[in-house]
């Protein structure tokens, strides 16, 4: 039995897609053949310091201030790593991105010569990583030279961390997957209509949906900026929240395109693939991207998809064949793309879905990630 000691900067309750990824794998692998246990950051004061999450055993770090944690457990995280290695040791200790969490991987890996395996799931652009460690940069680039694996959820990522210093032998790009049955799922065109005539739209809208945090990178204020160059049937339905909202919001206003435009809030897991597969088609004109699993989810549920040739995106975006490409930061690009889609026949749609389900159930779907990571693991922990 092999036992691995994940370092993520964030943990249930606190997820996104990389902690989402991190425990569909450790629920898949924990058994016989593996033992997870992490160290997190606190982040909130009411939660236990220790508690049993699943299949993962969960130790958190701090006095429950958000981001005084995250250097808590940058600075002084391998010191409980090394406490628990010494009461029972780990053959691997997994650092979930190259984040806070990846200076206590590094140094817990250092100080007891513990296999380090790194994974990279970053959004944000490499520009702004790399500016943001400016003054940690030695230390930063160590988390990559140490480690003795290195999986990435793109060939963009794992460019980046060969780049960095990686020289290790085990290396492969595996992608994140995507809950096939949760988007496919169907339902009664009573409960789609419902849904579609909640967003407020006029009966022959045109209804372009985007699932995204609401922060520069993703290009919503892009898509907002394109609506006039459109006809005015074509609706656009937001996701997500973040930093950027209010001021999506004024943009909207501004262009006097607000009545074109609804902001849902965050969307639960139940109700997200209702929303879209209540849209005619999705798009995420992103500036950087790691992969996007937001596209993929999308292609499940059935929608005609458009994305930027950035980042990991160009990994299954095919311009044609299994979704459209648009320019970043390009009005005229993303209203060119959108018309694309409106000008579509049933049977293109047909054929660019299939195209699109074909390679997410080869190559996005969790069970083979699983298998890829479990190989991974035991190569490593030789």
């Amino acid at each position: 039995m092999k036992r691995i000691l994940i370092y993520s900067t964030a943990y249930v309750p606190f997820v996104g897609g990389a902690e989402v990824a991190m425990k569909e794998i450790t629920d898949r692998l924990s058994g016989d053949q593996f033992v997870f246990e992490i160290i997190t950051a606190k982040m909130d004061r009411t939660l236990p310091s220790v508690e049993q999450i699943g299949n993962i055993r969960v130790h958190r770090v701090g006095i429950g201030h958000p981001m005084f944690d995250k250097y808590l457990l940058a600075l002084f995280g391998h010191r409980k790593g090394i406490a628990l290695h010494k009461e029972k040791s780990f053959d691997i200790v997994w650092s979930l991105m190259a984040s806070y969490n990846g200076f206590a991987a590094e140094k817990f890996s250092s100080k007891t010569g513990v296999p380090l395996f790194l994974t990279l799931q970053e959004g944000d652009s490499i520009e702004y990583i790399l500016h943001k460690v400016r003054f940690v940069r030695k230390s930063f680039n160590r988390i990559f030279s140490r480690a003795s694996g290195l999986q990435a959820i793109s060939t963009y990522l794992m460019d980046w961390g060969k780049n960095m210093g990686f020289s290790g032998k085990v290396v492969e790009v595996v992608p994140n997957g995507v809950d096939v049955a949760r988007f496919t799922k169907e339902y009664s065109q009573e409960e789609i209509a419902r849904v579609r005539a909640s967003f407020g739209f006029s009966d022959d809208a045109v209804i372009v949906v985007t699932a995204s945090r609401l922060v520069k990178k993703n290009g919503v204020a892009d898509v907002i900026r394109a609506l006039p160059l459109l006809p005015k049937e074509v609706c656009f339905v937001v996701c997500g929240s973040g930093e950027l909202e209010a001021s999506l919001k004024s943009l909207a206003k501004e262009l006097r395109v607000s009545e074109r435009v609804n902001f849902l809030g965050n969307q639960s897991h139940e109700q997200l693939p209702k929303i879209l597969q209540a849209s005619d088609l999705f798009i995420r004109p992103s500036l950087t991207e790691g992969l996007g699993n937001s596209f993929l989810e999308a292609m499940a549920a059935g929608l005609p998809t458009i994305g930027t040739p950035v980042g990991g995106i160009p990994d299954f975006l095919e311009d044609g064949k299994t979704g459209f490409i648009c320019q970043p930061e390009n009005l005229q690009s993303i209203a060119d793309a959108i018309r694309r889609v409106m000008a579509l026949s049933e049977e293109e749609k047909i054929q660019i879905h299939d195209a699109a389900m074909k390679m997410i159930v080869k190559n996005y779907n969790w069970t083979c990630v699983s298998d890829q990571m479990r190989a991974f693991f035991m190569n490593i922990a030789q």
